[in-house]
């Protein structure tokens, strides 16, 4: 069974593509014209054992926004594509992971109903040119088109970078951990029969 999908997404803002294979080793490249982003998803990619290939262009020149917000749709909707109708996953994945003096967890749902819940604040506005909140709004965009509950909570934590890093790093574990398949699991994991 191949657990791979491809997204082409084209507005007035941002131009994108994006393919993934669940079942991969962390292969691809990630070209966003946004340096930092290009590392987090590197980091995701790697962590979560996911092939990852983006290739996005936008309106930079008003701000890393639009870019950062619609990769985050589209990394979502591809892994949504990806897992189908959920059968045979484990549904459910968490991890907690250090980086240096930072500690963060992270609990996912492939449940089919989206809810968030963000506690992971960075104190500097600024990660070099990029505005740290957007970490929070890509894991947001991420979760409302994968159709998920996405659960981060710092448990603690000062460097910014440390945070934003632990954030990625914990995501892709997480999500690692609940798409894998359970041979074990027939179906659907849940009593209602179905994941919506």
């Amino acid at each position: 069974m191949t657990r791979a999908a491809s997204i082409q997404r084209k507005t007035g803002e941002t131009d994108i593509s994006l393919s993934i294979d669940l079942d991969g080793q962390g292969a691809g490249t990630r070209t966003t014209g946004v340096g930092f982003l290009d590392h987090m998803l590197d980091l995701f990619a790697r962590h979560g054992l996911i092939d990852l290939t983006v290739d996005a262009s936008g309106d930079l020149e008003v701000d890393d926004h639009h870019t950062t917000e619609d990769v985050g749709i589209c990394l979502g909707q591809a892994i949504d594509k990806a897992l189908g109708d959920r059968a045979g996953i484990r549904r459910y994945g968490h991890f907690t992971l250090p980086m240096d003096e930072t500690l963060v967890t992270v609990a996912i749902d492939f449940s089919g109903r989206y809810a968030f819940e963000y506690r992971a604040p960075i104190a500097n506005p600024k990660l070099g040119s990029f505005d740290s909140e957007l970490i929070e709004h890509f894991w947001q965009s991420f979760a409302a088109n994968t159709r998920c509950n996405l659960h981060v909570l710092m448990h603690y934590g000062r460097n910014s970078h440390h945070i934003a890093e632990a954030v990625f790093k914990a995501t892709a574990r997480a999500v690692r951990m609940a798409v894998e398949v359970d041979p074990r699991v027939q179906g659907v994991m849940s009593t209602k029969g179905s994941l919506s």
